[in-house]
């Protein structure tokens, strides 16, 4: 590991350099590119120099320690010694952290689909509670929110829902989102006090480029009607509303919350383009699935991950058996504990696999 942080910081160094020269500077993609490769660097040259220096802490305060007849100041150096090697094995740790393999998707933008799933209406207006969790989350990252297409069930329920969050780290953040959520409640359509059990589902898929999906348009339908729902007066008295139809894979995407038919087309080909890219990764994922004994997934949509108990006023995540009980807190868009919980115990596996 030490090899390739020495290689690091020669990287950055050389990449400080070039971008001081006149050339780079005038060629605007190389000067981003690198921009963005010294930023992903920075961290890591960083905790490698306060490693290296708390090792020198040691050194020095061994090697004094050797020489000095002063009690008092053999006490403080003891002290400091102590304090060094108790904070080398945490920094060693962060730089193993840092070390990891980096999932290439990271910094992308997210496309997000939430899914009714069993239960009726009541899996509808869990459906739209779960889309304000993530509208509130991404407020308080300050992500961008921009809604693709709804299909609402008229009671404040959502059967579906698409939107992105546009941000830096916005995958990394809510990549371990997708799966299955079950919510326990009094719905309040139940007039004996019952809780039902109800289902969603919760699709994070990285927003894909043209470069990285190549859609030929002659396998796409597109037809255009009238929106319906909530809406301006253009949104509902004129064909804006899109239908696009994937004929090789049959995903059809509808898109009406623009008043332009062109923005809605633009919109479509966005979720589309996500939609193809995941599903690439999805077959990664399942021809994976047999080598890896991963706790904490990322590709299996059938998976339960979270029960939302508001009876006991409980989240628990089953991936990581994380219990908290402050679901009125959660269902207002903290998410934070539950995410680096979850970023934590994925980043425990990898290290446990690089060590096996």
């Amino acid at each position: 590991m030490f090899n390739r942080l020495e290689d690091t910081v020669r990287r950055y160094e050389d990449i400080t350099m070039e971008l001081g020269e006149p050339t780079v500077a005038a060629d605007q993609n190389r000067f981003r590119s690198l921009m963005k490769e010294q930023s992903d660097l920075l961290p890591i040259v960083e905790k490698y120099k306060e490693y290296k220096d708390c090792k020198e802490i040691i050194a020095d305060s061994e090697e004094l320690l050797s020489s000095e007849s002063d009690e008092e100041m053999k006490e403080m150096l003891k002290e400091e010694l102590a304090e060094a090697k108790d904070k080398l094995p945490e920094l060693e740790q962060e730089l193993k952290i840092l070390m990891l393999p980096k999932d290439a998707d990271d910094d992308k933008n997210v496309i997000v689909e939430i899914r009714a799933g069993a239960g009726g209406d009541e899996a509808a207006l869990f459906a739209a509670d779960m889309y304000r969790v993530y509208v509130r989350y991404a407020d308080r990252h300050g992500f961008k929110v921009e809604t693709m297409s709804v299909e609402d069930t008229g009671i404040g329920g959502m059967k579906s829902v698409s939107f992105s969050l546009s941000g830096a780290g916005a995958y990394s953040k809510l990549k371990y989102e997708s799966g299955v959520h079950r919510v326990q409640r009094i719905p309040a359509t139940e007039s004996g006090g019952r809780i039902h059990t109800s289902t969603i589902t919760v699709a994070i898929m990285p927003e894909a480029t043209e470069v990285e999906v190549d859609i030929d348009m002659n396998d796409c339908k597109f037809d255009v009607f009238r929106a319906s729902g909530n809406g301006g007066q253009c949104v509902n008295t004129t064909d804006s509303a899109v239908r696009l139809t994937h004929i090789p894979t049959g995903i059809v995407i509808s898109c009406q919350d623009e008043k332009s038919q062109i923005k809605n087309k633009a919109k479509a080909l966005k979720v589309l383009r996500a939609k193809l890219f995941d599903l690439e990764r999805q077959k990664q994922h399942d021809s994976e699935a047999a080598l890896r004994k991963s706790q904490v997934g990322t590709g299996d949509r059938s998976e339960k991950i979270r029960t939302y108990n508001f009876h006991q006023g409980r989240v628990t995540d089953h991936r990581i058996n994380l219990t908290l009980y402050k679901i009125d807190a959660i269902m207002d868009g903290d998410l934070d504990e539950l995410i680096d919980a979850l970023t934590t115990a994925s980043q425990a596996e990898k290290l446990a696999g690089l060590s096996n």
